[in-house]
């Protein structure tokens, strides 16, 4: 989505719009991206914004602006102006919050606050969903399925719905964890509810439901939608496979058995890349699919996994979403080791161990700004890398910011948060503060 930012004194923020009288006084591009869902703009980790730095000044980014914030695992998103993202307070009651800043400062423009009892629901941290941004509507999908409608600017409540109770959940042991989707006017999520209803497509401006799909234990896998033959096909991973829904009607096109083993361990978003489909797992390695051209089928081209989370082979990530180019697949195995795959067989061709912690959920995630790869590790480091056959060259590595303890109670603690790239503009979270840092390159530098 693109969006032009205007003064914060400004009546309106205007969208695609090609003239103004209004300047900006600040330095920001005068047309910016959004990063208005998980993973960006077009779900797929890609960040298509020009004029970036292309290396750190020094070892340490320096700020914009931070603020506050309790904890929580929902990256932000950024969309017309405003920063958005969820957390979790427990006293003096346990709450579930979503929040809406001004980018340019860090300014609260509105909160919304509501009881949330999190029960046995393991890793009590925080909402997991990004909160998603569409034409001027904000969907945030809480841990237990609290779904609210917002009007971005205002905060205010245009429709809300007790998924859980509406659905009756059968609660994964981690919670609701994939970001809402939409697609068209439709409003789409996976929450694993009883009587066919794993997804759920609601209309995106009423909540009311449009159609249900599949009996299935929910995952945490947020889903994607993709062209195939002529068709839009909704990818799911669910608890016990790999479908492609009619994305009008919730009817399955096309299924591949692809389970768990003793627990629920889908978190990697589905990766396509030139007819491919790529799903990953802790316990159940990789699998590639062929999206088939002529109608909306699949096919298997490999499934490479080992015995067990010390003994791997291929791919075998946690909560990872792999990055796809061409011929290759580079992604991080349970224990940090950062791997390139062939992918046409699943072989390694080489794996590093220098990106991110070497330790159990050792973690980063991957966007794609041109030809490098900005990568946001669990130090709270951001780097910025090339990523070829040959091997992982480290350009630049600054620390963006502090690792906290909720979210994952190791050592100094966790940066678990996809960050968000908007406006030239990083944007990431602690359970503890939602920052901002400028990426931008000086005019000798572009």
């Amino acid at each position: 989505m693109k969006s032009r930012i205007l003064l914060p004194g400004l009546l309106a923020i205007l969208h695609f719009s090609v003239f103004s009288l209004a300047v900006p006084l600040f330095a920001v591009p005068l047309f910016a991206d959004d990063w208005p869902q998980w993973r960006g703009p077009g779900r797929d980790g890609v960040w298509h914004e020009t004029g970036i730095i292309k290396e750190f000044d020094g070892p340490e980014l320096k700020l914009r602006w931070r603020v506050p914030i309790a904890a929580g695992y929902a990256g932000p998103t950024v969309a017309d102006g405003r920063v958005f993202v969820m957390d979790r307070v427990t006293e003096p009651e346990e709450v579930e919050r979503v929040h809406c800043f001004d980018w340019t400062d860090g300014k609260r423009l509105w909160s919304h606050t509501y009881p949330c009892k999190y029960g046995k629901i393991g890793y009590q941290a925080g909402p997991r969903a990004s909160v998603t941004i569409d034409d001027g509507r904000a969907y945030a999908l809480g841990a237990v399925g609290h779904c609210f409608c917002f009007d971005a600017a205002s905060g205010e409540i245009l429709w809300k719905s007790d998924l859980a109770e509406e659905y009756r959940i059968r609660m994964p042991m981690w919670g609701i964890a994939a970001a809402p989707l939409i697609e068209g006017d439709l409003l789409i999520v996976q929450i694993g509810g009883d009587n066919g209803a794993c997804i759920v497509a609601l209309d995106k401006m009423t909540g009311r439901k449009r159609w249900t799909a599949l009996d299935d234990k929910a995952s945490y896998s947020a889903p994607i939608v993709i062209d195939q033959a002529g068709r839009r096909v909704l990818v799911c991973w669910t608890g016990a496979r790999v479908v492609g829904l009619d994305v009008s009607s919730g009817e399955i096109y096309w299924e591949h058995p692809y389970g768990y083993e003793d627990w629920p361990l889908q978190i990697a978003t589905p990766v396509v890349d030139n007819g491919r489909l790529l799903v990953t797992a802790a316990d159940r390695g990789s699998l590639m699919l062929r999206l088939l051209g002529d109608r909306p089928a699949v096919e298997k081209v490999w499934w490479r996994y080992g015995p067990d989370e010390h003994h791997t082979d291929s791919l075998h990530s946690l909560m990872c979403t792999p990055y796809f180019d061409g011929g290759h697949v580079y992604g991080v195995s349970i224990y940090g080791l950062l791997r390139c795959l062939d992918a046409e067989t699943g072989d390694r061709v080489w794996e590093d161990g220098t990106a991110t912690s070497q330790v159990r959920f050792g973690h980063l995630h991957m966007v794609r700004n041109g030809e490098r790869i900005w990568m946001f590790n669990d130090r709270g480091e951001l780097l910025i890398s090339r990523l070829t056959p040959e091997g992982f060259e480290e350009i630049s590595r600054a620390k963006l910011i502090r690792p906290t303890l909720e979210q994952l109670r190791r050592r100094d603690g966790v940066t678990w948060s996809h960050p968000a790239f908007a406006y030239k503009h990083v944007f990431a979270r602690s359970d503890e503060e939602l920052v901002c840092a400028s990426l931008a390159a000086d005019e000798k530098d572009e």
